[in-house]
């Protein structure tokens, strides 16, 4: 089996498991005809159905098929046929000689198997392995159903008829609706449970009882104004502002700052400087 068919068939039996409930070992329905074809083709039928199905399987024969394989005994290789049919395991579909001397048609038993209460579902979980094209036909009806056939000496699984990939979707948009329901009831009881909780911390004196939150802005944050050197344009203004609050010129405090000493004015005695004692005395201190 090729890589790409082989990765199909896995992914369609994952995809039958999660939507109707497939699991190993797969329940297989043989017919007398794929018995034959693959003896004729010499193919191991067991083993060819656990490679496509990827997973162990238990054939199952109904009793219409095994009384047509004796229909056939006198057949050459048909006695050989069915003694192998023999260890599979019989599914009784209840249509008995007694009751219907002639065996029913391969499509109408495996009908009745797969669906007795026509209500096109396979609740047992068949996989139904046919070489009739009207029993393919007929179980492409039936949601859940996988088909496998023979195809010149390659066993095929056919893809999902429409009826079960149209239930499977809905089925899928139904979870996905539901998802979205649940998410959005707890996203809701959540935002309750906090507009509760900040009306019990949050009160304020003006009786509101809304807890205000603060909007955070969106961008690169501010430098540390603390950390920022001032510019000399803010250091002039601030310098201008001092010397008019100590009354002097800014233009006097610029000379002092930039000689590095501050002139001090204080009067003197009268008599230690003109003979009228009104002129005052200027010390240049330095303050280094």
């Amino acid at each position: 089996m090729r890589g790409k068919r082989s990765k199909q068939y896995r992914k369609l039996m994952q995809q039958y498991g999660l939507s109707f409930g497939f699991r190993e070992p797969y329940q297989v329905l043989i017919d007398s005809d794929i018995i034959r074809d693959a003896d004729r083709f010499k193919m191991d039928l067991v083993g060819g159905l656990e490679r496509t199905l990827h997973g162990q399987v238990k054939p199952m024969i109904t009793q219409c098929s095994m009384r047509h394989l004796y229909a056939a005994s006198s057949e050459t290789g048909v006695s050989y046929l069915i003694d192998k049919a023999k260890t599979y395991e019989r599914r009784r579909c209840g249509h008995r000689p007694e009751d219907y001397p002639e065996p029913l048609s391969s499509q109408d038993c495996l009908s009745s198997v797969v669906d007795p209460k026509d209500n096109k579902t396979n609740k047992n979980c068949y996989v139904v392995a046919s070489q009739e094209l009207e029993v393919r036909k007929q179980m492409r009806r039936i949601m859940g159903v996988p088909l496998v056939y023979i195809n010149r000496s390659v066993m095929i699984m056919e893809p999902m008829a429409g009826a079960t990939s149209d239930n499977r979707d809905r089925e899928e948009r139904g979870k996905f609706r539901a998802g979205l329901k649940r998410g959005s009831g707890s996203l809701k009881r959540k935002r309750e449970d906090g507009e509760e909780g900040g009306k019990e911390e949050g009160t304020d004196g003006g009786g509101s009882g809304l807890k205000k939150k603060k909007k955070s802005g969106k961008g690169p944050k501010e430098p540390n104004p603390l950390a920022v050197k001032k510019s000399k344009k803010k250091q002039s203004e601030q310098g201008d502002l001092l010397a008019r609050e100590g009354g002097k010129e800014p233009s006097t405090l610029d000379a002092e700052e930039s000689s590095g000493r501050r002139k001090r004015r204080r009067k003197t005695k009268p008599g230690m400087g003109d003979h009228d004692g009104t002129n005052e005395a200027v010390q240049v201190v330095d303050d280094h």
